[in-house]
């Protein structure tokens, strides 16, 4: 439990999490996003799943972008307090 704790509380967590998050979607995207597409849909219903999976591309690219940017960030800030060996 306390390895847990020390996990979530970490500097780091919030922005790995929300990368994880961000692969997991594009991968399940990758493996069966199309399969809409595939079989005959009333035009609205297709059209609102393809606004929402629009958006939810545009977030999650966003979201992408600023995670890597924030791991970037603390991680090139330890690395300058780290002292030279």
């Amino acid at each position: 439990m306390n390895t847990l704790r020390r996990v979530i509380r970490n500097d780091h967590f919030p922005s790995a999490a929300a990368l994880g998050g961000v692969v997991l979607f594009w991968s399940v995207g990758m493996f069966g996003g199309l399969s809409l597409l595939s079989k005959s849909h009333p035009p609205l219903e297709t059209l609102a799943w393809l606004l929402f999976t629009y958006a939810f591309v545009v977030l999650s690219a966003a979201a992408g972008l600023w995670a890597v940017g924030d791991l970037w960030r603390r991680l090139s800030r330890r690395w300058k307090r780290t002292p030279d060996s």
